[in-house]
């Protein structure tokens, strides 16, 4: 089913919505939740809970793209539930081990001006991406944003984990260049 039916499906209030979803997008977000919990019970709640989420926020929300939408709600989702996860020592470090490998081109919060600073640097981040070619930026995206195995990035663009760690390497250093050079204190 395309997806500006499903979104006529919430608009409509019918309940097929939640199930034409999860047929449709159920893998992507069991996936890309997986690849931040490594818990089965906590992936299924947070893909749940995004079906719920979807169903509160449309009607009124229309999302432009439909799999992007709910990709960030459970991406959202599922990042939440690792901090709270972490507080209670339950975590397996796999997302830590993701967020400390960005922590040298990534600014750490600090002051009262931090919604606005972290606004300007995800648009910073976006531009940088966007003048990448499509294979780094490809790279970069499955393994910070959906959270993937350096292996799993191999096998889909059918080379090896030294490829994939070289590119990552070399996209962290660009991007930590350019946001010293756009005035970003690292």
């Amino acid at each position: 089913m395309e997806d500006s039916a499903i979104i006529e499906l919430y608009w409509s209030r019918d309940q097929r919505a939640i199930e034409e979803t999860a047929g449709k997008y159920g893998p992507f977000l069991h996936s890309l939740v997986w690849n931040i919990l490594h818990s089965r019970g906590d992936a299924e709640e947070c893909v749940n809970d995004t079906y719920l989420r979807a169903w509160n926020a449309i009607p009124p929300t229309r999302p432009a793209v439909l799999r992007a939408w709910l990709g960030r709600i459970a991406r959202n989702l599922s990042l939440d539930r690792w901090k709270e996860g972490r507080t209670q020592k339950r975590g397996g470090g796999a997302v830590e081990v993701l967020l400390g490998e960005l922590d040298d081109c990534v600014p750490a919060p600090h002051g009262v001006e931090k919604q606005l600073e972290d606004q300007e640097i995800a648009a910073l981040i976006c531009a940088f991406l966007r003048r990448l070619p499509a294979e780094s930026r490809g790279i970069f995206l499955r393994r910070y944003w959906y959270g993937q195995d350096l292996a799993d990035i191999a096998a889909e663009q059918r080379c090896g984990v030294g490829k994939i760690k070289s590119s990552l390497f070399r996209t962290r250093k660009a991007l930590r260049d350019y946001l010293e050079k756009e005035g970003i204190a690292l």
